[in-house]
Parts: structure tokens; C-alpha cells; sequence
């Protein structure tokens, strides 16, 4: 299987259809909600969680299993459960209606597949291994999650903050690219790692000017940004626990 890399944007409002209430479905509807789609979720039983979701009004839920036009006006489904010959008239009905469907461990009946994916902030990391070795795809998200802290979505909240400003100020593409990469490669990640905000944004001035770092957070929003990051990552995030519920 080779697959094309893909990031979808832009679900804001898009009907989104979602099969099966375990807590691999709770992880995929969390992260639809997340970005703003419209989540339809169609299940006999679901978990407390998404059980709470419906009656705040988060999404609908139907308390039965797949009937023809489930996915009429429909962006992408989702099929959270394992049972190829369940999902096989959900997959008829999204090639007749040109739905994007994913359905876990039956690739067979995906036009798109889910990596192992680790989220830092802004920062989404998306890992497949074709379907060759899902195991390693687990394994390398896991050792992503160890290496990658929250200084991570810390110093992309800041690097969005300078964008424009980087844009007005230094017009020559070159300069502002040079100025773009000294920030990476600098050592602004390991000083938000150590937490030692004051620094940080002092040495971001250095390297973009004190014009340009004028729209940067203080050092104590700073560091309200960093430990909500860290609760975030102290978190359960519902993984899968079967390595080929990734591909």
C-alpha cells in the first residue's frame, strides 16, 4: 500500500459520521470537534464520554447502527469499530455519495488511513508506515511523546505571533528566511524547555529585532501557556491500545 500524505483543514461545519462508540471512536470525535466539524455519531452503545457530548449538544447521536443514507451530505466517516462485512454497505454508500472513509484495521475499505499521531499545540505529527509495520508506527509516536515536550506548542504559539510582523519587517524573502531557520536552530527551544521565559523572548528579540518581538506574550503569559500545555499532556489521550489501529 502507498499512501499520500494529507492534512485536512478547513471542517468547520462539515457533516462528519462517525460508527461505533468505544474509545477509539471518543479519540476520532474528539478530534473532529476540535476542529469545529459537525459530528454525527451512530452507535447502539457509546461511552460516558461521548454519551455527555450528545446530551451537551456536541453532536448527534443516533442510537442504532448504519441505514442507507447515513452519509447523505456527508464530508468524511469514520468507522470506529473492526467488521468488514458491517462496514461494507457503508462503504458503497460513501463511493456512490464521494464521502472520504476511513475504517479501522480494514484498509480494504479506506480511501484514507490514520497514522499514529503525537499533538504538541500547533505541532501534529502524523506517522504511517504504508501498512508494512504498524507496530513501529506506535513505537515511533511513543518515543516522539518522550522527546517532544510542551516547549514545543509553547514556541509555536510564539513563532505564529511573529509571522506578520516577520512578513512587514523584512520583506526580502532571503532575510527573513535566514532570520526564520537562526530561530529554530537556535537555542529558543531549550530555554522554553528549561522554563526560563524572560530569556527566551530576550533572545528572540536578538535574533528578529525588538520591533518584531514586540508582539510577543510576556514572560508570565509565557508560563501560564507552558503549564496549561503540560496539564494538556498529562492527560489520557485514548491511544490505541492495538498497534493495528494505525497504519
Amino acid at each position: 500500500m502507498r499512501v499520500y500524505p494529507i492534512f485536512l483543514n478547513n471542517l468547520e461545519g462539515r457533516r462528519c459520521v462517525v460508527f461505533g462508540g468505544t474509545h477509539e471512536a471518543e479519540r476520532k470525535v474528539a478530534d473532529l470537534l476540535a476542529c469545529g466539524a459537525e459530528v454525527v455519531l451512530v452507535s447502539e452503545t457509546v461511552t460516558p464520554r461521548l454519551r455527555a457530548w450528545a446530551e451537551e449538544g456536541r453532536l448527534t447521536w443516533h442510537a442504532r447502527w448504519y441505514r442507507p443514507g447515513d452519509l447523505q451530505g456527508a464530508f468524511l466517516t469514520i468507522v470506529a469499530v473492526t467488521n468488514p462485512e458491517a462496514t461494507e454497505p457503508i462503504w458503497q454508500e460513501a463511493q456512490r455519495e464521494r464521502v472520504l472513509i476511513n475504517a479501522m484495521d480494514d484498509v480494504p475499505h479506506c480511501t484514507f488511513v490514520a497514522g499514529s499521531v503525537v499533538r504538541r499545540g500547533a505541532l501534529v505529527i502524523a506517522i504511517s508506515t504504508s501498512g508494512h509495520a504498524p507496530a513501529l508506527s506506535v513505537r515511533l509516536r511513543e518515543e516522539l511523546e518522550q522527546r517532544l515536550g510542551p516547549e514545543y506548542a509553547l514556541f509555536l504559539d510564539l513563532m505564529g505571533a511573529l509571522r506578520l510582523p516577520m512578513a512587514t519587517h523584512y520583506p526580502d524573502f532571503a532575510e527573513r528566511k535566514a532570520r526564520w531557520y537562526a530561530l529554530v536552530d537556535g537555542d529558543v527551544l531549550d530555554l522554553l524547555r528549561q522554563q526560563r521565559f524572560a530569556e527566551a523572548r530576550a533572545r528572540i528579540a536578538e535574533l528578529v529585532g525588538d520591533a518584531v518581538a514586540a508582539e510577543l506574550p510576556d514572560p508570565d503569559t509565557m508560563a501560564r501557556l507552558f503549564a496549561r500545555y503540560q496539564e494538556e499532556l498529562a492527560q489520557p489521550t485514548h491511544q490505541p491500545q492495538d498497534a493495528y489501529a494505525a497504519h
